[in-house]
């Protein structure tokens, strides 16, 4: 079947197709990503070349298959090139993709490649960091299109798996949010969609009582909710938060990240954090609620 073929046979049967196409960094967490997606029962199929995405589309439709996964890389940069025309005949047929790219800082993806003992897949004979720095020219216009961008820098595979499941276990109706604690001494979470600062509040830490406590227990979080102007913080950003949401359904952007920090994620932090995820669920947005740091030294 030639792609102008399955273009035109797709429009009758491929509305029902959800298609993810999910790419990124190498050794950012695109296997990992792939796996919990067909864990949900996903269809996933590893390094299809772009030419073949429109007519997987129309045989997947045809054979009664909703949900498509497809992991793209730099193994079929031959084809890049080919990619804003592909995505074009597939929102044409019916099928627009959502694009998640995972993503990791340069020295990580180091770190990560080192340990596996494998060779990037652009670097030749030359060191790992050019091709690391290659990979990522490569893929920075998919970055930049890119509906949902997790940056795995700072975050464990579990919690990578977490997100995703998140966003990907449902269906695509409705913008469906992620509320991260974490702390500012270990840097502001790259792929979140707003942030906030609760550092404006009294830090348990200096409470010998409740220092070996987190924000997830009774005595820290009643500490927190107990400061002026906690509560009110909590309200106003729910409020924001679900004004947002609907601006971006309107838009069509169905994944937003909202970060919350402190000084280590421990405290204050992970106790608004869980708040504002249990109000947001309650107010009918779909939120899981993750907390980056705690338990980090």
């Amino acid at each position: 079947m030639t792609e102008a073929a399955a273009v035109q046979q797709a429009p009758a049967s491929a509305e029902a197709i959800r298609l993810v196409v999910i790419t990124g960094m190498s050794g950012a967490g695109r296997r990992t990503s792939a796996h919990v997606l067909e864990d949900l029962g996903w269809y996933v199929v590893d390094n299809l070349p772009p030419s073949m995405l429109v007519e997987l589309c129309a045989k997947a439709a045809a054979d009664g298959i909703d949900r498509v996964a497809v992991v793209l890389d730099v193994r079929s940069r031959s084809q890049f090139d080919q990619l804003p025309t592909v995505f074009t005949e597939l929102a044409a047929a019916g099928t627009p993709p959502e694009l998640l790219f995972v993503d990791a800082e340069d020295d990580v993806i180091v770190r990560r490649q080192s340990s596996v003992r494998r060779p990037h897949p652009l670097q030749g004979d030359g060191p790992l960091l050019d091709g690391i720095r290659q990979e990522r020219a490569m893929l920075a216009g998919l970055r930049a299109g890119a509906d949902l961008v997790i940056d795995t820098s700072t975050t464990t595979l579990h919690q990578l798996g977490v997100q995703v499941a998140h966003v990907f276990g449902g269906g695509a109706e409705r913008v469906r949010l992620c509320v991260m604690s974490f702390g500012f001494k270990n840097g502001v979470p790259l792929d979140a969609d707003m942030v906030f600062d609760v550092r404006f509040l009294p830090n348990p830490h200096w409470v010998p009582e409740l220092q070996p406590h987190t924000g997830l227990e009774a005595p820290v979080r009643d500490y927190v909710f107990a400061q002026a102007g906690a509560e009110q913080f909590v309200e106003q950003v729910e409020a924001l938060v679900g004004n947002v949401a609907r601006g971006y359904a309107v838009e069509g952007k169905r994944y937003a990240t909202i970060a919350i920090g402190c000084t280590g994620g421990k405290h204050r932090s992970t106790a608004i954090a869980t708040e504002l995820a249990d109000r947001l669920n309650a107010a009918g947005l779909p939120t899981a609620v993750m907390h980056r740091d705690l338990g980090r030294e």
